[in-house]
Formats: structure tokens, C-alpha cells, sequence
């Protein structure tokens, strides 16, 4: 079992790892999905962007008279925790769906969020209670925000009403040429 949060400066230790990974994943989930034509995908996540940055400076400002302590590096990432060797973040934008990506940050925002409302439950500071209080209701609001872009993007990432209008679809793939060739089968 994890123990409480016991200083404010412990506090922004984390909240501030929490937000710079965010808005570091966020920008390049917007590139990537800029790169790929899926510009309201893009647009969220250039929002969720700007928001995380803007929340991180404001952490910045509230702590900077305190001594905040270091965090190992890979505490809150989304993507590489762990060697290099481990995840290879090249090969998971070139692999994942638009769906899966989204499946990250929900996950990572559901962590943030469960976590400074454990902070919340767990401290006896007031300070930090009313901080983490805060930081889980921002938090509620960027899971909303991912869950409805979640079901905005189709399950298997294909826009099947667009491929069959263009004359393709899941029969091509299975072998279903051959009962669009007019004329007898070809032979064995």
C-alpha cells in the first residue's frame, strides 16, 4: 500500500510529472493525428494540449518557491516505462489505431484522475486535499472528453460505409473476387 502524500512540495512533485507527460503525449498524439487526416482527433488532442501546458505553467508558478523532490523519469509516462528496449513509441503510432491511441490517454487520465482523488481521500493536509480535489475533478473532465472521442472513432478503425461506397470491403479481402469476375471460375 502506497503512503499518503505528506507535503505539498511531494504533492506538486507529482501533479507537475502528471501534466508534463500529458501535454507531451498530447502534442504528439495531435502530430500524429494530423499526420493521418483525422483532424477532429488532431483538434482534441491540440486542446487536451494546451490545457495540460496551461495547468503545468500554473503548478510551475504555485510551486515555485518550494522545493519540489525529483520523480524517476518514467513515474507517469503513457508510452516508454521502461528501457529503451521495452516499447519502441515508432512502432506503437505506426501499429495503433486512432481507437487505441485514444485507449492510452483514457487510461492515463484514469490513472490521474484515481490518483489525486486517492490524494484527496488519503492526506490529512488540508492544502493538499483541496490541491488534489481540484486536480481529480480537471482530471473527470479530460476522461468525458476522451470517452466521447473514444466513441466518436470506429472499434476497428475502418470506415466500412466509406470503402464499400468506393467498391471495396471485407468480401475482397475473403476471396469475394471471384463473384464479382463475371464468367466461370478460373480453372485449378
Amino acid at each position: 500500500m502506497l503512503e499518503p502524500i505528506g507535503s505539498v512540495e511531494e504533492f506538486y512533485a507529482h501533479a507537475l510529472a502528471i501534466e508534463r507527460e500529458a501535454a507531451h503525449c498530447y502534442r504528439r498524439f495531435q502530430e500524429h493525428f494530423a499526420d493521418h487526416g483525422e483532424e477532429v482527433l488532431a483538434g482534441l488532442c491540440g486542446n487536451l494540449a494546451h490545457f495540460e501546458e496551461d495547468h503545468h505553467k500554473l503548478l510551475l508558478e504555485r510551486s515555485r518557491s518550494l522545493k519540489v523532490p525529483e520523480l524517476p523519469p518514467e513515474r507517469y509516462r503513457w508510452l516508454e516505462s521502461g528501457p529503451p528496449e521495452a516499447v519502441d513509441c515508432e512502432l506503437v503510432f505506426r501499429l495503433a489505431t486512432p481507437r487505441e491511441l485514444l485507449e492510452i490517454a483514457l487510461k492515463a487520465e484514469r490513472n490521474a484522475r484515481r490518483f489525486f482523488e486517492w490524494v484527496a481521500g488519503t492526506t490529512a493536509n488540508g492544502e493538499i486535499h483541496a490541491l488534489a480535489d481540484e486536480m481529480a475533478r480537471e482530471e473527470a473532465e479530460h476522461v468525458q472528453w476522451v470517452t466521447r472521442a473514444i466513441e466518436y472513432v470506429r472499434a476497428d478503425g475502418v470506415d466500412w460505409e466509406k470503402l464499400l461506397a468506393a467498391g471495396g470491403g471485407p468480401g475482397l479481402a475473403l476471396g469475394g473476387e471471384r463473384r464479382l469476375r463475371k464468367g466461370p471460375p478460373p480453372a485449378k
